[in-house]
C-alpha cells in the first residue's frame, strides 16, 4: 500500500531511477585496461607523459566495449564495479578535465546507484525498512557524485553551461550538439534520480523541470540514442506526476511505445517502467500483468549489448509481481 500511495502521490515522489533506462550501458570501463594502471602510478606527478597517458586511457575506457554490457551475471558485475569507479576518479585527479573519464564517471555511478543500491533498497524495505533507508541514502550519494561528473563534462563541452542553464535555460540548450547527446541523458537521469530521493529538499525538488529539460533536449537531438533510452526516462516523468502537477498517462505512454519500437522490443525496461509507473497509478492490474509477463518474454540473448541490463529489469520485473496484493486495491 505504501508503494501504492509514492506512485500515485505528488510530483516528489517521481521515481525514474526505477526505470531501466538507467541500465543502457553499465560499462563505463574494462578489466583488462585495468592493467595499465602500475604504468602509469610510476610517473611523476604532473609530468605531460602521464597526462597523455591518462587521456589515453580515458579514451578508451569511454569507448570500451561491452564487457559488462554483455555479461550474464549482475552479482559478478556489482562486485567489480565499485573498484573500476575509483580507478576512474583517480585518474581524474590527474585529468581533471578528460571529457571521456567525466562521461565515464557520470554514467557508471548513476549506473551502479540505481542497479546494485536503489534497485536492492526496494528488494529489502519489506523485511528491513532501516536498510532499506541506508541504501537509498547510499544511492542518493552516488546519484549525487554522477550528476556533479555530468556537469563537469558538460562545462567542458560548453563552458558556462551550469550557470546558463538557470539564466537562459533556451540558449543554453540550442548549444549542445549530437555529441552532448550522452552527457546530457546521464546527467538528466541522476539528477532526475537523486530528486527522486530528496522529497525533504525542496530546493533540489524544484529542479526537476531542469533535469527534463536536459533530457528533452538530447530526444530532440537524437531520440534513438541507446536504443530509445530517453523516451523511458519521459515515462517515468510523465506517468509518475499526477495530471494535476502536469504529468500525464497518455504521454507517459507515447514515450514507452517510442522505446519499444527503437529497440525492437529488445529492452525489458520500459515493460516495467510502464507496469509500475502508469499502471499501479492507474490500479490496472491486468495490464501490469500482462506488461510484466512480457518483460519477463524478452529474450536476453537477443541483443547482447542489452543483456546486463535485461537481467536486472526482469528481476524487478519477477518482484514486482510478488507484490500484487499491495499494489491493487480489489
Amino acid at each position: 500500500m505504501a508503494l501504492t500511495r509514492r506512485l500515485r502521490g505528488p510530483l516528489l515522489w517521481l521515481r525514474p531511477y526505477r526505470a531501466a533506462h538507467l541500465l543502457l550501458w553499465l560499462r563505463p570501463y574494462r578489466a583488462a585496461h585495468l592493467l595499465l594502471l602500475p604504468a602509469l602510478a610510476i610517473l611523476a606527478p604532473g609530468c605531460s607523459v602521464k597526462t597523455l597517458a591518462v587521456n589515453a586511457l580515458g579514451k578508451s575506457l569511454a569507448d570500451g566495449g561491452g564487457t559488462y554490457a554483455k555479461d550474464d551475471d549482475p552479482e559478478l558485475v556489482a562486485g567489480a564495479i565499485p573498484f573500476g569507479l575509483k580507478t576512474i576518479e583517480g585518474l581524474l585527479e590527474a585529468s581533471p578535465k578528460n571529457p571521456d573519464l567525466l562521461f565515464a564517471a557520470a554514467s557508471g555511478f548513476v549506473q551502479y546507484g540505481y542497479a546494485f543500491v536503489g534497485q536492492e533498497a526496494d528488494f529489502v524495505e519489506a523485511k528491513d525498512f532501516a536498510r532499506a533507508l541506508e541504501l537509498r541514502g547510499r544511492a542518493k550519494r552516488l546519484y549525487a557524485r554522477a550528476r556533479g561528473y555530468g556537469f563537469r563534462g558538460l562545462e567542458v563541452s560548453m563552458p558556462g553551461f551550469t550557470s546558463g542553464i538557470r539564466t537562459d535555460l533556451e540558449a543554453t540548450l540550442a548549444r549542445a550538439t549530437k555529441k552532448d547527446v550522452a552527457l546530457l541523458y546521464w546527467t538528466a537521469a541522476a539528477w532526475g534520480a537523486q530528486i527522486s530521493m530528496s522529497k525533504e529538499d525542496s530546493e533540489l525538488t524544484a529542479d526537476l523541470d531542469l533535469a527534463a529539460a536536459l533530457a528533452r533536449r538530447a530526444l530532440v537531438l537524437d531520440e534513438t540514442f541507446g536504443a530509445g533510452s530517453i523516451h523511458d526516462f519521459f515515462l517515468s516523468y510523465e506517468g509518475a506526476r499526477p495530471p494535476s502537477a502536469g504529468g500525464s498517462p497518455a504521454r507517459a505512454r507515447e514515450h514507452f511505445a517510442r522505446a519499444v519500437a527503437i529497440s525492437s522490443g529488445h529492452r525489458a525496461g520500459p515493460y516495467v517502467s510502464l507496469a509500475e509507473v502508469v499502471c499501479v497509478g492507474a490500479q490496472n492490474k491486468q495490464e501490469f500483468t500482462e506488461l510484466l509477463e512480457k518483460a519477463l518474454a524478452v529474450d536476453v540473448n537477443a541483443d547482447p549489448e542489452q543483456r546486463l541490463a535485461n537481467l536486472i529489469a526482469q528481476k524487478r520485473a519477477r518482484w514486482l509481481l510478488t507484490r500484487v496484493d499491495d499494489l491493487f486495491i480489489e
